[in-house]
């Protein structure tokens, strides 16, 4: 009898969101307050009243971009807006500019990847608001040996794979890698 509580209890909280994940939901507007670039994301650089000193720019594999006058900026692991003050810092401290303004934006995102028990594993573009539910319909589905209830993220930024239960709402962040293991049972 408590064995059957114990299991409709844990259905429950299962079913109402409210059993613990090893990574927290989250959602897109969160995750851009916090944004950190990294190696392969397309920045737009803005220096305004000087169109020469901006462009779109790919992060290189060193994590860096190469500007005008300045030459290279290490980005990786900055927000868009730390970027700002970087630049706008080295083109003051220079003498290029005086009282620069400089904006930095996103334009595209690093890919994440998915493989394991999906239909059609690979690199696939990054967009806002991106869950693994998402992912996955996007790597056309799961295949018939496929576990759906937990499935592996690395972050980009931790490298390390953690098991996570899935849930409509699970969040995926650029550079993510997807494993969907098989099942059991």
């Amino acid at each position: 009898m408590n064995r059957n509580i114990a299991l409709a209890s844990l259905t429950a909280m299962m079913v109402s969101g409210c059993v613990a994940k090893a990574l927290p939901p989250g959602n897109a507007v969160a995750m851009q307050s916090a944004y950190l670039l990294g190696a392969g994301d397309k920045i737009r650089i803005t220096t305004f009243g000087f169109k020469e000193l901006g462009g779109d720019f790919v992060v290189s594999a060193d994590g860096s971009i190469a500007l005008p006058l300045i030459g290279a900026v290490k980005v990786v692991g900055l927000t868009p807006s730390q970027l700002e003050q970087s630049i706008s810092g080295k083109l003051a401290g220079g003498g290029f500019v005086r009282d620069p303004r400089v904006g930095a934006e996103v334009t595209e995102y690093r890919p994440y990847y998915i493989l394991g028990e999906v239909a059609k594993p690979g690199q696939y573009p990054f967009t806002n608001g991106l869950t693994v539910v998402k992912a996955v319909a996007t790597a056309q589905g799961f295949t018939y040996r496929a576990n759906k209830r937990n499935i592996f993220i690395i972050r980009d930024d931790a490298g390390v794979e953690v098991s996570t239960v899935l849930t409509a709402a699970t969040p995926l962040h650029p550079g993510d890698t997807v494993r969907v293991a098989e099942r059991y049972f």
